[in-house]
């Protein structure tokens, strides 16, 4: 091998590696999710927390199924997204009546936390309320642990609530 070759091979290979090194890994949220509410702090919204997430990370993607107590206090319900990490805004229809959410997903720069940034238009008996609002998702415990914080702010006030969930 000539002296040219063997000092160009370097400098080829160099920003393979490199980049190697930093390529972000982001974390995997797929799974069942059951909450836990000993260690959840809820407050005044422990009736609309999901009681269970089931998430399914693909690479470009999250599918999300959330299962909350309905309204009204019977029964369960289920609504179902699927959020593109391209940040594009989806649209889902949700309870009560003809509610619908929006919301768009975005990762943190070192791949370990999701947040989703969402609006609800909230339809209660054909008047609407407007949410504004984000989750931020992150594990712990080397990944049994999932907890969403969630921040709104609407007519009924800025809230914060956390759902700590385990599989």
């Amino acid at each position: 091998m000539s002296i040219l070759f063997k000092r160009i091979i370097p400098l080829l290979i160099a920003p393979f590696f490199l980049l190697s090194l930093t390529s972000k890994k982001n974390v995997d949220f797929s799974g069942e999710w059951k909450l836990n509410q000993n260690k959840s702090d809820m407050g005044q919204y422990a009736p609309i927390v999901p009681l269970k997430i089931k998430a399914e990370q693909k690479t470009d993607a999250l599918a999300i199924t959330k299962t909350t107590t309905g309204f009204d206090g019977s029964g369960e319900v289920t609504a179902s997204e699927t959020l593109g990490f391209d940040g594009k805004q989806v649209e889902s229809k949700i309870a009560p009546g003809n509610s619908k959410r929006t919301a768009s997903a975005k990762w943190s720069a070192d791949g370990q936390t999701l947040t989703i940034t969402y609006t609800l238009m909230l339809d209660f008996n054909g008047e609407m309320t407007e949410v504004k609002g984000t989750e931020t998702w992150a594990l712990s415990n080397e990944g049994k642990t999932l907890t969403v914080t969630n921040t709104s702010t609407s007519s009924f006030g800025e809230n914060t609530y956390k759902g700590v969930y385990e599989k």
